[in-house]
């Protein structure tokens, strides 16, 4: 069915698979009324999940260039992305849309399937340059939905200094064996292993994945022995002392604060502590998270995608291309995603960004080994094995289950209806 005059499918389900499928973020901003539109208004509406930069930020400033350049004004609202996503499908069931929708990647398949989003088929946004691996955390049932305005993704911070005392060569973590004997030195000189987010939300599982993934493993079969082995070596990591307790209840932020004390020898994080990186007061450096046996273990891949939601003024949609265009085409991406702390979703623009910034080089090879969580088709699928994923590292991690009963009872309830 054409996405253009779909019928809108707007249900509890589709509200409930928003809500978990939402990372946990910061406060968000109340809604604003876009108020009617025509086909020929003046004015086009923008929303995007960026509540922390204000009408004068270079990210505010650029959208209102890409309005000048289209011939428009813009309107932009800024929402938490937990709150957006619900805002959309409220606004989607009163016609009021907004004209440029950016949104969490999660969230896509189920915006899709509740009818909000055009197809690029539909609104003709190029994706020719895209990363394939990128591109694929926005396509459901063969079909992409809009195109993505960066990428950032998970690797390992480490600091040169616990290393240096504790006599480990960084070239020679290579995989999940030479990375435990590294943490076994680290401990033995009296400093602390590695620190991440294994908190009960979609943050524990976004940083779980990396792991799960390294071992060969499948979100359609989180019991597979892959995936224990997975889930074991965190346990093992935490009964050795290689990790804190506090791992349990960490969020990526709290994890981060961790490092940042300078005891930790590792950190799980992202691309948007970059900031803070150069701020902790030690030397650090960045290597992608190994795999099992070696190489880079996919990380999934955060960020957000522009996606044009359907309107019933189709005369809109030019421009509203012309929008979308100019935020994630080459003439702009650069400054778009060095502004936003992303990585680009372009090979063309990545060794751009590189080039410009050598410490960026680990995390274009994190991104180019990136996969969507909803990838693969799992669309709408997603939120409800993540829920059994956290819940799962959540009872292996407190010793209330071993990872292989904890991951047997994630697949039995995923499998019920």
């Amino acid at each position: 069915m054409n996405s253009f005059s779909g019928r809108r499918r707007l249900t509890v389900a589709a509200l409930t698979s928003l809500v978990l499928a939402a990372g946990a973020t910061a406060c968000g901003s109340g809604l604003g009324g876009t108020g009617t539109k025509t086909a020929d208004s003046g004015t086009y509406t923008i929303w995007d999940p960026y509540p922390q930069f204000a009408k004068d930020s270079a990210w505010a400033k650029l959208l209102n260039r890409c309005g000048d350049k289209a011939g428009v004004k813009i309107k932009r609202t800024a929402f938490d992305t937990s709150d957006l996503s619900n805002k959309v499908l409220l606004a989607a069931q009163q016609d009021n849309s907004p004209d440029v929708l950016i949104v969490d990647n999660p969230v896509v398949p189920t915006l899709a399937e509740a009818g909000v989003l055009t197809t690029t088929d539909d609104n003709k946004l190029d994706t020719s340059k895209v990363d394939p691996n990128l591109l694929g955390a926005y396509q459901s049932g063969g079909r992409t939905y809009g195109t993505p305005v960066g990428a950032n993704t998970l690797a390992l911070y480490y600091n040169k200094d616990v290393l240096k005392v504790a006599g480990v060569d960084i070239t020679s973590v290579k995989d999940w064996t030479s990375l435990t004997a590294a943490l076994e030195k680290v401990k033995k000189a009296g400093k602390k292993g590695i620190t991440f987010s294994a908190i009960g939300t979609e943050e524990g599982s976004f940083q779980f994945l990396p792991w799960f993934w390294g071992s060969g493993a499948k979100l359609t079969r989180l019991d597979s022995p892959q995936g224990v082995s997975a889930l074991s070596l965190w346990t093992d990591w935490l009964e050795k002392g290689h990790a804190p307790n506090s791992v349990i209840n960490n969020t990526q932020t709290t994890s981060w604060q961790e490092f940042a004390s300078g005891d930790y020898a590792f950190a799980e994080n992202g691309t948007w502590q970059l900031a803070n990186a150069e701020k902790a007061g030690f030397d650090y450096g960045v290597l992608p998270v190994p795999g099992a046996e070696g190489g880079t273990a996919a990380a999934p891949t955060g960020g957000e995608f522009v996606t044009i939601p359907v309107q019933s003024h189709t005369g809109r949609y030019t421009t509203t291309r012309k929008l979308a265009s100019c935020l994630t085409g080459a003439e702009n991406l650069y400054t778009t995603d060095t502004t936003l702390s992303y990585m680009a979703p372009t090979s063309e623009i990545q060794d751009k960004q590189v080039a410009a910034d050598a410490k960026l080089k680990p995390w274009a090879e994190a991104v180019k080994a990136a996969k969507g969580r909803t990838s693969g088709d799992l669309g709408t699928k997603y939120p409800k094995i993540s829920e059994q994923m956290w819940k799962a590292i959540q009872s292996a991690l407190s010793g209330a289950k071993s990872p292989k009963d904890a991951l047997a009872a994630a697949q039995s309830a995923v499998n019920q209806p």
